[in-house]
């Protein structure tokens, strides 16, 4: 799969969840019969028969082409994202209840996250469907974890195969939209950390897990290395009951082995995207942690 280059703007809205000003993407009062592809892989998304105006400023459709779009709680802990399920790029948000079509459902969709083919003219040959379909490809995987800093933690885990994304955060407290200098002064009780999205297909949640355990010290309460302090605690948060066994799993087999676990394993809440200038952190700036090392320990 071939992706395009993306401008610095695509890449906020694409790669970094953002979202253009309501009204001004080019799609918003466009209904020209064809097919809307995604901006990044040329995967088609939405037909032109499945959009409708809803007036509320973005490109609405009331279905996807089938498997072409996956869905999954967004960082908010409110709204439901969208994404290309070829690419995992960022589309935007779908609601229901809204009774705006027969279907009842409004993907709210990014201009800017897509391109558009008017009907009767080829698809670029890398979006073409086989007949009959292919089959959907596997959902990408989001795993949540958190091991001290998290420029450390991002780091390690952005290198692995299959890992299409990594974002860092806080999650874990009780502030909304939390800043790194509250998060740091320990009264907020988030902790520094990371979501990866990535390809089942290529890796599992499980063997990030065993890497995250790897290249932080698992052992250590309320601190990592250097780091004290709530904040840069080790905790595991879970999308699901799967991702809990996984981690419990592991954690009893670290027991097992002699480690005394000091692991925190909690469901996930709002992840808070953490400023900018955190975000790839060492990728950006050149060098590797200095707090972090990988120790095999599996």
């Amino acid at each position: 799969m071939k992706l395009h280059p993306l401008s610095a703007e695509e890449e906020r809205v694409i790669l970094h969840r953002g979202t253009e000003r309501a009204f001004t993407g080019k799609y918003t009062d466009f209904f020209q019969p064809g097919t809307y592809l995604c901006r990044q892989c040329n995967a088609p998304l939405y037909r032109s028969a499945d959009k409708f105006h809803s007036g509320c400023g973005w490109p609405s459709f009331d279905d996807e082409i089938p498997g072409a779009v996956r869905r999954w709680p967004d960082p908010d802990g409110t709204r439901t994202e969208i994404v290309c399920a070829r690419c995992g790029g960022h589309l935007g948000h779908v609601f229901t209840g809204e009774r705006l079509t027969p279907k009842d459902t409004r993907h709210c969709v990014n201009s800017i996250s897509m391109s558009f083919v008017p009907e009767g003219e080829a698809l670029p040959e890398a979006a073409v469907v086989p007949a009959g379909d292919a089959a959907p490809t596997a959902p990408l995987g989001r795993a949540v974890v958190a091991g001290g800093c998290f420029w450390g933690v991002e780091y390690y885990l952005r290198q692995l195969p299959g890992v299409s994304q990594t974002t860092v955060g806080y999650t874990g407290g009780h502030l909304e939209r939390p800043t790194y200098r509250q998060v740091c002064s320990g009264q907020t009780g988030h902790a520094e950390a990371v979501e990866v999205i990535f390809d089942p297909a290529v890796t599992t949640y499980e063997q990030i897990l065993q890497v995250f355990f790897e290249i932080h010290d698992p052992t250590q309460a309320g601190r990592q290395g250097p780091d004290v302090g709530e904040q840069y605690r080790s905790a595991v948060f879970y999308l699901d009951g799967q991702q809990k066994a996984a981690a419990d799993k592991l954690i009893a087999l670290l027991k097992a082995r002699g480690y005394a676990v000091a692991t925190e394993v909690a469901p996930l809440g709002t992840f808070w995207k953490a400023e900018p200038y955190h975000q790839n952190y060492y990728g950006n700036k050149g060098g590797a942690p200095y707090c972090h090392r990988r120790v095999k320990r599996f």
